[in-house]
This record gives structure tokens, C-alpha cells and sequence, in this order.
């Protein structure tokens, strides 16, 4: 997904759910133990359904609605009808939303006992929470037939099948999930670049770094000719992979299937193992720093705001566009620019990922809601049209115009605001960060979506992009024994990564390897490799993928 999803993954957050499981377990997963079905409410004086119009334009509720929505995330900013965008929306809907902020210790609370909000917004579609919905969630397919038809028209049906549960019912519904057809469609922007500063690439003869003696060589001549900039650098590791692990992977175009559309581990595939032993020869002659592997999220963007890196593999460009923006500003004939960078050994070709069919917030409607109705005209609205411009570009002549062949441009007031008083312009418009239900998709219609540090990167990346659908959700259930195998061979492959990149010579870089390969068979790998190839075997039926 583009720029909103990104700013927000800098908080790095780690949902744990073990506390949730059990909660789930003990609870029946319903606020206050098992929760009766909900009884529908009387539409009578209000509206009468219509499969071409949106419920919302025709509720005729004379007092606003108060509903309480809890996002699973302390940071989430929890204004409402302040701001252009969320004052709009409570204007439109008649509604008034209280929205609740907290971690997975309150969201068990809930689950445990406490009064259940009446919508709620996780980032795990894969959790117990998610998994049980049914056990406390409305089926959005009941509350559209029974309330606002027109939902099934702004809701893609490749989305609803995706989130089916056992039961056939879909219950949450996420943003930015892009389908097939929105990757077809060419208007979702690459997220992932290697880039290189201006200055630094006319310096050293703009040389192709395709194959790894091209590249050792670039990251050589960088630190004779730039001893003061660190020649390679990579999004932060933390307890990950930062952009060195499936983003590396596919930019070098490692498959994401066997030949006969079995489970892969393109952890040990040769073409990309060839290329950590290529980091790792540049990381003995000195091209790394010790201190990018240590380095957080923030200290990787101070540097990326000073231009610190003279080359970076680069994932999230969009959340980076705001320290790559403060460089280029300062610095315009040094800023970075994408170029082809590492290519694969085998002649495959980049199979760049984007945000999925999964999204990422997913949120439902529990049934516990007072009004039904106005929580599916949530949905409807904000997956409308009408409400995508609202979140993305606020209101047509108050904060934007559109050009005749349908651009849409902000106003130059307001597009000063977003660049010289980022804080102001959150405050008074919010638009671009309210984004429930968001898609990728109306950040094509306008020049002023992204800022003009990642235009060339995403222009660059044009082409490259490749679902990866089939891999979505496909790790073992959780509390299962294979998902605590995988969980401890997920912590031994991020050490053993670094440590392979930082090995003194090539046969400790071997041994580390063997090393991991011996630890993953004692960890039940095989039994792993089975269940994910079994969901994704169930991930091509559900999306029709041959």
C-alpha cells in the first residue's frame, strides 16, 4: 500500500495475540461471555432500502447516531469532528463517533468481560480475534441485505470472498487491499527502490550494480571517493529482516512457488544466498556499517534525512518520502534517484510486492452496536467514491479543484500548508490519514498524492510489481506446535542473517548457514513446508489462481 500504511508502520508494533487466545478461549470470544445474535432494528420512518442508492442519502434519523469505535493502536489519533475530513463525515452520516484507542491487553479486556465498543479495528486478519469473529462480529453480508444494499457495489467481491469465514459470512472488511484487477490496472505505486544520490553516481562513472563483482566494485569506488558517507545502506532490522530479507528476495526476483506450486523457502534459495555472500564480501572490505544493523527506525531516517547512505535498497519509499524530501530540498542536484541496482543471477526479472489482498486494518462492526444500520453506511460511505475523495483530497473547491482531463491538484494554500506546516495541516484537514477502508487507487489522480522526492522511485518501479497473494496468511494457526516452531525459526533466521552478512570469512558464512539448515529440521520444518503449501493450495481456489 502507499503512503498512509507506511508512515504508520515506523511505530513498529508487534500485535501479540497469546493473551488474546486465551481470552478467546475462556469467553467464547463474546464482551461479557457468548453474545446473543442481534436483533434487527425497524427501518420504518427512516428509509427504505434501495440497491442503487446509498442508504446514508436517504436516512431520515433526525438525532445523530453515537457510536464508539476502538482501534487497536495507542497512537491512533482519536479527533472527531474537528478536522475537515472526520467534521464532514459527521456532518454526511449524521454520526457521532467516540473512537478508543489501546494495545492487545485492552482489546482482551473486551473479550474478557468489559462492554464490547461497537466497532473494532485490528492490524491481524490472521488472529484469534479475527478468526472467531463470527463469535461477536455482524456478518457485513447480512447487515448490507438487510440495511444498506449499495454496500455490494463499493465493496470489491474478490475482497469479501478473501475475508470469508468458515461459515461463508465475511466479517471484517480491511483497506488497501488490492485485488487483481487493481494491479492490472498499473495505478498502484511500486513501494520499494534501490536508490542512489545524484552526486555520488555521476562521481563514480554511473556504473551498472547488476551482477555482485559490478556491485562490490561501485561500493568500493563510494568509499574512496565518499569516505564520509556509508556506502550501502537498508531499512532498520530490528527482530526482522528490515529490507534485506523477502524485499531483497524480490527485487532480485526470487519465485515465490516451487515448480509444481508447493511452498518455497526463498531463504535458502542460491540465487539470493549468492547475493548475502556478495554483502558480505562488501561488509569485509568496509562498505557496510556495523551500525545499520543495530540502528532503530529512527536512527536509519536521521541518516536518510542528511543523505547519510550513498546507495540504499529501500523499502516503503513513500514512508520515507518525507526525509528523502528534507535532502532533496536542501540538497537538489544530490538527490537519490532509483536505478536498476541488483539483479538477479538466474535472469529472473523483479517480482516487487505491494500491500495484498489482506490489507491492513481490518475492521467490524461487533453486536453489541445500537444501530446497525448507520455502521454499514460507515462502510458504504467511506468506500465510496464520494468518501475516498473526502479521505484522500478533502472537498472539492475548499481544499482542491479538478483539472479537465479529471487530475485532481490541491489548492495552492493548502498544498503549501501539507509542505511548510506538515502539523497544522494534520490538525485542520487530516486528509491523506482517516483512512478506513483507503485504497492505493486515488493516489493515481493526482500529482500532489506523493511528494516529488519519490516520483522518479515509483516511475522507476513501473511494471515491476507481482502479487503475492498466494503466500498471504499462510503460516500455521496460532497455539499450534508449528507456529511456536516457526516462531523460533523466524528469531534464528534473523541472527543468522546478520550474522552470515557480517561473517569474517567465507567459510564462517557457510557454517552459520548449515548451522540454521540443522536448527529448522530440528524445529519441525518439514511439518511447516506442509501446512503453508496447504494454504496456499486454499488460497488459489478461494481467488481462482491457476
Amino acid at each position: 500500500m502507499g503512503q498512509n500504511k507506511n508512515v504508520f508502520k515506523k511505530h513498529g508494533w508487534k500485535w501479540g495475540v497469546t493473551a488474546l487466545a486465551t481470552a478467546l478461549m475462556l469467553t467464547g470470544c463474546g464482551g461479557g461471555g457468548d453474545q446473543k445474535a442481534t436483533e434487527p432494528i425497524s427501518l420504518e420512518g427512516r428509509y427504505t432500502l434501495d440497491p442503487e442508492k446509498p442508504a446514508w442519502q436517504s436516512d431520515k434519523k433526525a438525532e445523530p447516531t453515537e457510536l464508539t469505535w476502538y482501534v487497536n493502536a495507542d497512537w491512533w489519533n482519536t479527533d472527531f469532528g474537528k478536522d475537515l475530513v472526520t467534521k464532514k463525515i459527521k456532518e454526511d452520516l449524521n454520526v457521532d463517533i467516540k473512537f478508543i484507542t489501546g494495545d492487545d491487553t485492552k482489546l482482551n479486556t473486551f473479550f474478557a468481560g468489559g462492554d464490547m465498543p461497537d466497532l473494532i479495528t485490528v492490524f491481524d486478519s490472521n488472529s484469534a480475534v479475527a478468526q472467531k469473529a463470527a463469535t461477536w462480529a455482524l456478518p457485513l453480508n447480512d447487515l448490507a441485505e438487510q440495511y444498506d444494499p449499495y454496500f455490494n457495489k463499493v465493496a470489491a467481491a474478490d475482497t469479501l470472498n478473501w475475508f470469508q469465514l468458515k461459515d461463508g459470512k465475511t466479517y471484517g472488511y480491511p483497506n488497501y487491499s488490492n485485488t487483481q484487477a487493481d494491479y492490472d490496472s498499473g495505478e498502484i505505486p511500486a513501494k520499494t527502490a534501490f536508490v542512489i544520490r545524484q552526486d555520488v553516481y555521476e562521481a563514480i562513472g554511473k556504473p551498472d550494480i547488476g551482477t555482485p563483482e559490478q556491485f562490490v566494485k561501485a561500493m568500493s569506488d563510494i568509499k574512496q571517493k565518499f569516505p564520509e558517507l556509508i556506502p550501502f545502506g537498508f531499512n532498520s532490522i530490528g527482530e526482522g529482516t528490515g529490507s534485506l530479507g523477502d524485499t531483497l528476495q524480490d527485487f532480485i526476483g526470487v519465485p515465490l512457488q516451487t515448480e509444481d506450486g508447493q511452498f518455497y523457502d526463498r531463504n535458502l534459495d542460491e540465487d539470493y544466498l549468492t547475493w548475502l555472500k556478495t554483502l558480505n564480501e562488501a561488509y569485509r572490505a568496509g562498505s557496510l556499517s556495523d551500525d545499520s544493523f543495530a540502528d532503530d527506525g529512527t536512527a536509519f531516517e536521521e541518516k536518510v534525512k542528511v543523505g547519510k547512505y550513498a546507495t540504499m535498497l529501500l523499502d516503503g519509499t513513500p514512508q520515507q518520502s518525507g526525509n528523502l524530501q528534507i535532502f532533496m530540498t536542501a540538497n537538489p542536484d544530490k538527490a537519490y534517484i532509483a536505478i536498476d541496482g541488483p539483479q538477479s543471477n538466474e535472469g529472473h526479472s523483479p517480482t516487487l510486492n505491494q500491500s495484498g489482498i489482506t490489507g491492513w486494518m481490518v475492521t467490524y462492526v461487533t453486536k453489541n452496536v445500537p444501530d446497525p444500520a448507520k455502521a454499514i453506511q460507515i462502510y458504504t460511505y467511506l468506500l465510496s467514491e464520494e468518501g475516498q475523495m473526502l479521505m484522500n483530497y478533502g472537498i472539492e473547491g475548499e481544499t482542491y479543484t479538478k483539472t479537465a482531463d479529471g487530475k485532481v491538484e490541491l489548492m495552492p494554500e493548502i498544498k503549501k500548508m501539507q509542505k511548510d506546516d506538515a502539523d497544522r495541516y494534520k490538525k485542520d484537514y487530516r486528509m491523506g490519514e482517516f483512512m478506513f477502508f483507503g485504497h492505493d487507487r486515488h493516489k493515481a489522480l493526482s500529482e500532489d498524492a506523493f511528494p516529488e522526492s519519490v516520483k522518479q522511485m515509483q516511475k522507476w518501479g513501473e511494471g515491476k510489481l507481482v502479487p503475492h497473494f498466494i503466500l498471504e496468511n499462510i503460516n500455521p494457526d496460532q497455539g499450534t506446535a508449528q507456529a511456536r516452531s516457526l516462531t523460533a525459526i523466524n528469531t534464528k533466521w534473523n541472527t543468522t542473517l546478520v550474522s552470515m552478512i557480517r561473517a569474517k570469512d567465507e567459510a564462517t558464512f557457510d557454517a552459520v548457514l548449515n548451522e540454521y539448515k540443522a536448527f529448522q529440521e530440528q524445529n519441525n520444518w518439514a511439518d511447516i513446508v506442509k501446512v503453508r503449501s496447504e494454504k496456499m493450495a486454499a488460497n488459489k481456489e478461494k481467488l481462482n489462481i491457476q
